[in-house]
């Protein structure tokens, strides 16, 4: 059954939210009084649309229905989940709460992304307070796990276990905050780089872009594949962060940073960091930097994919919930992918390293398919390629969605030879071929032996439906 969320508010946070429930296959019905709220949030779609998918190596689920809507009574009809995204002012927020909870279901969760404000303070004039929690995402909230669940007393147990379930559904992380504070935990420390970015910038230390330069070839990096507490630890060696603290946290004392002191933002300052910002950036357009930081992001979280850690991990774990089983067919479909960025060389299109990837992935895809699988493999047996043959016919870009067709074309004692075909989605068109010899083995000795009966009468079996006559 097609879930459905209602998005209150369609800026940059609620345009974000749109594309994350429907690339999940959620239904998604918005409203926002600017009239220009489908043209933006359909950018931010086509945005997410060529970001999301890459970082998976499945295809996502089919999207759901986005719909616009004149009123929010419409707009919450039948939603489970709502997002209230609308600006930053509590008054604004309680008036929308009030009117949300005269037309929405009793049970649905009701989260705000509220960068600053409480949840008590939210709760505070609604007519069920235990409705609405806090849902802190960070842009692009299509790409970016991290969501910061801040609850209040008011809300019972089975409803935070729910948005938990919920959001990690959708791919997220949500980061339960059980004592609610000002600006919740992640933009508290972003307000203390912040701050001390100023000072930098006024005292002419420093540009934007060296700022900026600062922290993203360096410890931007480090801090988002383990945190800052584990990098710490590092540093400290072998007697670990017991010696990190004895030995750095003297500095504490030195007067270092102004994080206490605040300079005050005038015109000046903002017109320095403005006039700075343009140098650094002003030769590119919103959207191509948009998707030039979203080509970084599905860089970086592929790599931690490759790793299994951090954000990687995540995406692993997601990944399996909306993996296809194949189905016996003439041919079986081995695999349904995105072509991420990081597939394509100098010349634009995918690296022909990439094809043998493409291909061995589609080969483990048929292998489990007749019981060669990790249990299989753990057990000490496997099938190892012996030979490929692979053919380039026409090019394929980064964004593309392909297919590969599989025919089993030899498959008796100990051989498997598969025959693979790539095919744009869109049109077709045959790309590249792979002709893949396997032979079975036995991995303690290292030599090819016959498979386990049941895994050899599968491959016949195929063998048999993919002949041609």
């Amino acid at each position: 059954m097609t879930k459905t969320a209602a998005i209150i508010g369609g800026g940059v946070i609620g345009g974000g939210w749109a594309a994350r429930f429907l690339l999940n296959g959620w239904d998604v019905r918005v409203f926002d009084p600017d009239p220009e709220a489908e043209r933006k949030i359909g950018e931010v779609l086509g945005n997410a649309r060529h970001a999301l998918p890459m970082l998976y190596d499945v295809a996502l689920p089919a999207e759901g229905a986005l719909s616009f809507h004149n009123t929010m009574s419409e707009a919450v009809a039948g939603a489970s989940w709502i997002q209230e995204s609308v600006p930053e002012r509590l008054a604004l927020k309680r008036k929308v709460y009030q009117t949300l909870q005269e037309h929405c279901d009793a049970g649905a969760i009701i989260g705000s992304s509220t960068s600053g404000f409480k949840p008590s303070e939210l709760q505070g004039c609604a007519t069920r307070p235990e409705q609405i929690v806090v849902t802190h995402p960070f842009n692009p909230v299509y790409l970016l796990p991290l969501i910061e669940l801040v609850t209040t007393e008011k809300n019972s147990a089975d409803l935070v276990a729910e948005a938990s379930e919920t959001l990690t559904a959708l791919g997220l992380y949500p980061l339960h905050v059980k004592k609610e504070i000002d600006a919740h935990i992640a933009d508290r420390f972003l307000e203390a780089v912040w701050r001390e970015a100023l000072w930098l910038i006024k005292d002419g230390i420093a540009t934007t872009e060296e700022i900026d330069n600062a922290i993203r070839f360096g410890f931007g990096l480090r801090w988002g594949q383990m945190g800052l507490f584990e990098t710490y630890r590092i540093a400290g060696g072998e007697a670990g962060m017991r010696h990190f603290i004895d030995q750095f946290g003297p500095c504490l004392q030195w007067p270092w940073t102004k994080l206490m002191d605040v300079p005050e933002l005038t015109d000046e300052l903002a017109q320095m960091i403005a006039d700075q910002s343009d140098a650094q950036s002003g030769h590119l357009s919103i959207r191509e930097l948009e998707r030039k930081r979203d080509n970084n992001l599905i860089a970086m979280m592929r790599a931690l994919r490759q790793q299994g850690n951090a954000a990687g991990r995540l995406i692993n774990e997601h990944q399996v919930t909306f993996r296809p089983r194949l189905e016996d067919g003439q041919p079986i479909v081995s695999a349904r992918r995105v072509i991420p960025a990081d597939w394509t060389d100098y010349n634009g299109h995918m690296n022909e390293g990439r094809y043998g990837q493409l291909f061995s992935d589609a080969a483990d895809a048929v292998m489990t398919h007749v019981g060669a699988d990790a249990a299989y493999i753990a057990a000490g047996n496997s099938y190892f390629t012996a030979e490929t043959t692979i053919k380039f016919l026409a090019e394929a870009q980064a964004g593309e969605h392909i297919i590969v067709e599989t025919r089993v074309t030899e498959g008796s004692g100990k051989k498997l030879r598969c025959y693979h075909e790539m095919k744009r989605e869109s049109d077709g068109e045959l790309l590249a071929t792979s002709d893949q010899f396997m032979l079975h083995v036995n991995l303690e000795t290292r030599r090819s032996c016959d498979p386990l009966p049941e895994v050899l009468a599968r491959v016949e079996a195929l063998a048999a439906l993919h002949k041609e006559d």
